[in-house]
């Protein structure tokens, strides 16, 4: 269980005393590598626990039809997420990164913050949310759980807890039930990461073309 879950936590922790950090350190450092500094350290958790995840290393085959799938889903959520930006499926406001420094944007800021989003972010949640939180829904012994009984119980119970950390909480919705399904259909958890990369790597280089970068 705490392998999945560690990489999660530290993620989150993270993130909450990011605040903190920033003023500690301004003017030293900008308080927008705190995102990249995060990722990168949930990123080295991820490496250290990666032999107990058997399901990354080991899980089914694919062909290219099923990767063919992965993408699909990632770009249909991707899609979702950008028309489903309204009232009443918004939930308060979010804070927003812009990666801009005298109006033009910052590379160096730009980058991390994607390949956080679109590298780190992907696995850690994945791993979280459909490997552990749906198959331990289904049962407590979830490594026994073969993603593909998972019951529809356990995909919208673990859906909706995983739309309360998005700001687009429909939209979160949505994406949960999308990765979530294509788990229990391919049994292939890299398949869901993979969706969920598409997803999130699209979101950044749409708003990168804007211009700016906001935290979805």
């Amino acid at each position: 269980m705490w392998p999945r879950i560690l990489p999660f936590a530290v993620f989150i922790a993270l993130m909450i005393v990011e605040p903190w950090v920033g003023d500690a350190l301004a003017p030293a450092l900008d308080p927008r590598w705190l995102y990249g500094i995060r990722a990168g350290i949930t990123a080295l958790v991820l490496l250290a626990l990666w032999r107990r995840y058997d399901e990354l290393r080991d899980g089914p085959s694919a062909g290219w039809r099923e990767w063919g799938w992965g993408i699909a889903v990632g770009v249909a959520v991707l899609i979702l997420w950008m028309v489903l930006d309204f009232p009443p499926l918004v939930v308060g406001e979010s804070a927003g990164f812009d990666p801009r420094v005298d109006g033009t944007v910052h590379l160096g800021f730009a980058i991390t913050r994607l390949a956080g989003s679109a590298l780190v972010v992907p696995v850690m949640e994945e791993l979280f949310w459909r490997s552990f939180v749906m198959r331990w829904l289904q049962k407590p012994r979830f490594l026994a759980v073969d993603p593909r009984s998972v019951g529809w119980k356990a995909l919208v119970i673990s859906s909706v807890v995983f739309a309360t950390e998005h700001h687009l909480w429909f939209a979160g919705l949505l994406a949960g039930l999308a990765y979530g399904e294509l788990y229990r259909r391919t049994g292939n958890l890299r398949l869901a990461v993979l969706a969920h990369a598409v997803t999130n790597g699209g979101l950044g280089a749409w708003v990168l073309v804007k211009g700016a970068w906001w935290f979805w």
